[in-house]
Order: C-alpha cells, then sequence, then structure tokens
C-alpha cells in the first residue's frame, strides 16, 4: 500500500495543485504556483526516502510551500450577510494542503501527532490533497457557474463535511461518520451539477466524456467511503484500509479529480478562447 499511497500523493503535489491553482483564476496565486515545484519536488522525495531526518527536512520544505499558500486564502467569506460558498470553498482547498503537510512532518519524523499511529497519519496527507484541496475547489468551479441552492449546497457541504472528519479524527468514529455523510453528500451533488455540466451545449466530445467520467466515479468512490465510516462507527464488516486505498483512494484521485481537473482545463481554454475571437470581431466591426 506503501507505494501506491505514495504515487497518489506525488500526483497531488505535483499536478493537482498547481493546475487547481491556476484554475481559480486568482492573479495573487499566480506567483505562489509558479514556485509551487520548489516545495512540492522536495515533499515527493520525502515520501520514498527512509524515515528519518533527511526526509523530515525535506517535508518541512513542503509544509513551508504550504503554508505560504494557505496565507493567500481569501480574508472575506461573507458576501453582505450571508456565507460566500465560493470563497469558503477556496478557503478550505488553500488551507487543506497545510494539513497535510503537517501529517507529512510527523510521519517522516516517526512521531505519532495528536496520538495518530503512523499509517493514519500517512493516509491523512492524501486525503487532504484531495478530500480537502481538490474536492473544495472543484465544487467552488462547479457553484460558480451553478448559479442555484444545489452549488451552493455542494461547496458549503464539502468544506463542512472535510472539517467534520478533521474533527472526527479527535473525537469519536460517529462523528467521523457524520462528516462522511455530509461530505457524501456534497460531493454527489458536485457530481449531479459536473454531469448536467456535460450535458450543456457546446462542449466538445472530449470534454464530456471528462465530466461524466468524474461524476460516475464519484457515485462509486464516495459509497466505499461511506461504507467504511459506517462500518467504523458501527462494527460491520466494510473495506480495509488496504483497500480503500486502491480503490477509494486511486478513484478519487484519477477518476474523479483528474478528469475534472482536465475538464475544466477544457473549459476555461474554450471560454479564453471564444474570448478573443468576439473581441476581436467587436474591434474589426468598429
Amino acid at each position: 500500500m506503501s507505494a501506491l499511497v505514495n504515487a497518489i500523493v506525488m500526483l497531488g503535489m505535483l499536478v493537482v495543485v498547481p493546475t487547481g491553482l491556476r484554475l481559480t483564476g486568482q492573479p495573487e496565486l499566480e506567483r505562489i504556483r509558479r514556485l509551487w515545484p520548489l516545495f512540492a519536488a522536495p515533499g515527493a522525495l520525502a515520501l520514498w526516502l527512509p524515515r528519518g531526518t533527511t526526509a523530515t527536512a525535506l517535508s518541512c520544505v513542503y509544509a513551508v510551500g504550504t503554508v505560504l499558500l494557505a496565507l493567500h486564502a481569501p480574508r472575506r467569506t461573507v458576501r453582505g450577510r450571508s456565507p460566500d460558498p465560493v470563497g469558503i470553498a477556496r478557503l478550505t482547498a488553500l488551507a487543506a494542503p497545510a494539513v497535510a503537510a503537517t501529517a507529512l512532518v510527523a510521519e517522516r519524523s516517526g512521531h505519532e501527532l495528536f496520538g495518530f499511529d503512523l499509517g493514519i497519519l500517512a493516509l491523512t496527507v492524501p486525503h487532504f490533497h484531495f478530500a480537502g484541496f481538490a474536492a473544495a475547489l472543484i465544487a467552488g468551479l462547479v457553484c460558480r457557474v451553478s448559479d442555484g441552492p444545489a452549488g451552493r449546497f455542494a461547496a458549503l457541504s464539502v468544506p463542512v463535511g472535510t472539517l467534520l472528519v478533521l474533527v472526527g479524527y479527535f473525537l469519536d468514529d460517529r462523528a467521523e461518520l457524520a462528516g462522511g455523510v455530509v461530505l457524501t453528500a456534497g460531493m454527489w451533488t458536485v457530481g449531479l451539477l459536473t454531469w448536467r455540466l456535460g450535458h450543456e451545449e457546446g462542449r466538445d466530445r472530449t470534454t464530456r466524456l471528462l465530466l461524466f467520467s468524474s461524476s460516475a466515479f464519484l457515485v462509486a468512490t464516495m459509497l466505499l467511503a461511506l461504507s467504511w465510516a459506517l462500518g467504523e462507527a458501527t462494527g460491520l464488516p466494510h473495506p480495509t484500509l488496504t483497500w480503500m486505498a486502491a480503490t477509494h483512494g486511486l478513484g478519487n484521485a484519477l477518476g474523479f479529480t483528474l478528469c475534472s481537473l482536465l475538464a475544466w482545463r477544457r473549459i476555461r481554454t474554450h471560454d479564453a478562447s471564444r474570448t478573443a475571437v468576439r473581441t476581436h470581431t467587436e474591434g474589426r466591426t468598429a
């Protein structure tokens, strides 16, 4: 399981985070995005080294990058008198890698942080790259183009569910189950809205396939997450952590996250090209 988890984490560090930062469209994140490989490469190397001083030092370099990223989180998450769902989702996304990096530093140093064993800490790292950063970021993107109750619910429930899961780590399995239920509801809503985006006119075949694939994978991967949380809370039979890494983890990383980010990148490129053509045409007409 270690090699598989390491490969998933590397994908999160080296590909998912910088791609996601580009998709935010926030100019203030451009500098940290360009510098990101300087932090992510040492972090990725630390995954494959034996626990000890060198691995800890390299993971600390990555932790510095995640802290700098968290400092770019939006300071205002309230619009008028109501919460801004997109702002809350973005705040969650930008803060989540710092949680992952904290777990990474502890695990690479062999320190059982807050009483969690090294195996749980190792799995916390991919969880907060994908269920934290990627899921919240994508929920915010979906909310921006799906103006309505479903979009707002998705953008708010994914951060709330992620936070409840984190709190459940410190309380008990029932609290973690509650977080899993909220997170699953939010992610399934993201999947539904993503499926609808795939049916919109003007989508090319590849973009449709990526959107449909990400939606389909979400149904299966979140069902696995829910069954695991339910089993932990009630003692019912449920998948092992090894099985979860090979199914839920891999499916979320490749099936949902990667397909979603590629689809959104294509959507942004298409929209930018269309805007450029319209501007050029209007300029010639004028």
